[in-house]
């Protein structure tokens, strides 16, 4: 693999000077710089980024910590956030946790050695607290991570009342919420507590269960045993898309009519929402807008300014086939 004395000794320069064109810093004739240009090109040299990192005092990178980027709430933020990025001269290292807390530290001083300049974390263990001891610059998205740490989110409790409220106007009698796993203190769990208000409320009788992330098999299973213990439930609010969807496929293998009899709130909007069938109604989250709040967080946090601690985005309602 070629050096970068290579490419001095070729072009007949300096290291310093090679480093100079590389860096763009300091005065370089034209002549010096096509000449060390054609070096590389001849090469095929292939300057070490941390190195340069080093020498201008800024790498242009951002860390990205996400559960699992198969997810398709994580894949469509994973998404906005590179588009924000780049858009704003940065690349993303994404990561894949699992919610695994020893592959979160790892990743965690990997991103240190690489020399981030900050990190979205969407992804966080019971133990993450204890080890983000870092002067990096972070914002956390649908996760409390730190009361000092910038955290984005939807509305998730209006979110999760106006999905519940849905369900009881459309004339349901017996209500399911599905969660995510409530052990983690995310934002999410608003959904379910908006739940329990607005069922306790109105005394409407309810069933609630919770999943493990990302447990697709788990899903379909659960709620198989679900309807089994519970033949009467007429409503569901899932937490996620992809709980709804799970419902949907086990509804229609029992031989039950939605929304005639049966009625399904999600959450989340992904693309996948309006292409099962029959599509979904849901509550929308701003996926694209809180990609850009992430980075737009992050990057004045890198410009020494003080950001707002804790940002809501609000959600719709989109009503589809399902209610």
């Amino acid at each position: 693999m070629p050096t970068i004395k290579d490419v001095a000794k070729v072009s007949g320069v300096t290291v310093t000077t090679v480093s100079r064109v590389l860096n763009n810093r300091g005065y370089i004739s034209q002549a010096t710089r096509t000449k060390v240009n054609e070096a590389i090109k001849q090469l095929n040299y292939q300057p070490n980024e941390i190195a340069r990192s080093l020498f201008r005092g800024k790498s242009n990178l951002i860390g990205l910590i996400i559960p699992d980027v198969a997810h398709p709430f994580f894949a469509e933020l994973t998404s906005s956030i590179e588009y924000y990025a780049n858009k704003f001269g940065y690349k993303i290292l994404l990561c894949n946790s699992y919610l695994d807390s020893t592959k979160e530290k790892d990743y965690i001083e990997m991103l240190k050695r690489h020399q981030v300049e900050g990190i979205i974390m969407g992804s966080h263990t019971l133990e993450t607290t204890e080890y983000l001891d870092t002067n990096l610059p972070i914002v956390s998205v649908d996760r409390n991570i730190s009361g000092e740490i910038p955290n984005i989110s939807s509305d998730n409790y209006y979110g999760g009342k106006i999905a519940t409220q849905l369900l009881v106007d459309r004339g349901c009698k017996k209500l399911a919420h599905i969660s995510g796993p409530l052990e983690l203190d995310t934002p999410a769990n608003n959904r379910c507590l908006a739940f329990m208000d607005v069922v306790k409320e109105q005394n409407i009788d309810y069933v609630v269960e919770h999943t493990e992330l990302n447990n697709f098999e788990g899903y379909e299973n659960l709620v198989y045993e679900m309807f089994a213990k519970h033949p009467d439930i007429d409503g569901c609010f899932a937490s996620s898309d992809l709980i709804a969807a799970s419902i949907i496929k086990i509804a229609n293998s029992i031989k039950r009519e939605i929304p005639n009899d049966l009625k399904i709130v999600g959450y989340d909007d992904i693309k996948l929402a309006y292409l099962i069938v029959p599509s979904l109604t849901t509550i929308r989250q701003p996926i694209k807008e809180m990609g850009e709040l992430a980075v737009k967080l992050l990057i004045d946090q890198m410009k020494g300014e003080t950001v707002k601690l804790e940002n809501i985005l609000p959600v719709e309602l989109i009503i589809r086939k399902t209610t």
